[in-house]
Formats: C-alpha cells, structure tokens, sequence
C-alpha cells in the first residue's frame, strides 16, 4: 500500500475514533445509570481500537508529522490497558475514572505540544487544538481527583471527558493531518554516496 494509502487509513480511523469518543461521551452522559454496568467492556474495547489506529496512525507518512508523533507509544499503552480492563474488570471497575483521568490527562499533554507545533508550522487553526487540549486536561485532573462520590455523576463527567477527548482528537486529524495525491514516501540514493 503507498503512503497516502496508509495515511487516509490512519486519517479516517482517526476521525471515526473522535466520533466514538463523542458518541459514547454523549451516551454516558445521557444514561449515567446503565453505563455504569457495562462501561469497563466499553472502554476496554474503544481503548483497543483506539490503541491500533494511532500505531497505524504512527507508521503513517504524515505531512507535517504532527498528528501521529506520539502515538506509537500512546497506542501500545491504550491497547494493554483495554486488554486489561476487559480482562480484570472486577477489579478495575474501582479504578475506571482514575484510568479515564490519567489516558485522558496524558492525551491532553501530548496534543497540548501538537498545538505549539502546529504553531510553529504556521497552521492558523493551532490554537483551537491547544484550547481543547486544555479543557480535555481539565477533564481528566477532575476525573483523577473524583470530586464526587455518586458513581452516576462520576459517569456524567466520563461523559462530558470523553466528548472533549472526541472534539480534540477530530480537531487534530482536520487540522494538521494532509493528505497530499501521489505522495513518495523518501528515498535515499545510496548510489550518491
């Protein structure tokens, strides 16, 4: 597969994730008490699916190498830890809002140098990454500090977390991923040398 190839596939997976994200963020907001129950299987398969397409994102040729720069690490570490949370999820069900904070947190971070990059680039829009970054870092410090104890309202915060995790992830792949027709990837000339 050429590169383009692999970069429109990293592009739209990325895209269809952000929806996901909302799309779920907007379901736990809406049916706090039924997410509960089901949320560790949810979560433990969007992070898996989440996990592979940023390592196919990362194997991407991307233009401006901004939007995948961190994901072959974030990628690796999303996929264990839906593994894990599918696997042990009698005991992670303790621990879930605190998982959400700190992979939402860390997501944040690493758009947050995306933003400043993109800046550096001269990509007019950087600032509308680096806004959501901010409020998706807010996010995830509250999930992490679990300012309530009811686990209903705790969803509602998932919720809300994961719809601002979505809106940044769709803002990242709109703004700085370009698909340019008939991309090469490098080729050095050994011959020269």
């Amino acid at each position: 597969m050429n590169s383009s190839g692999t970069l429109k596939i990293a592009r739209n997976g990325y895209i269809v994730m952000a929806v996901v994200f909302c799309a779920l963020g907007i379901f736990l907001m809406a049916v706090p008490e039924k997410a509960v129950k089901i949320i560790c299987v949810l979560a433990g398969i969007l992070f898996i699916a989440d996990g592979i397409i940023k390592i196919i994102g990362y194997f991407s040729r991307d233009f401006y190498c901004l939007a995948f720069q961190f994901d072959l690490a974030f990628g690796v570490l999303l996929a264990a830890v839906g593994v894990v949370i599918i696997i042990r999820r009698n005991v992670v069900v303790n621990l879930i809002f605190g998982i959400f904070g700190i992979l939402i947190l860390a997501d944040a971070l690493f758009k947050i140098q995306t933003s400043i990059d993109a800046k550096k680039f001269g990509l007019s829009l950087w600032w509308r990454i680096l806004l959501m970054a901010i409020l998706a870092g807010v996010l995830g410090l509250l999930l992490l500090v679990r300012p309530f104890e009811a686990a209903e309202v705790m969803m509602i915060l998932v919720g809300v977390s994961l719809l601002f995790e979505g809106i940044l992830n769709l803002c990242v792949a709109i703004y700085t991923v370009k698909i340019i027709k008939n991309q090469k990837q490098d080729i050095i000339d050994m011959d020269e040398y």
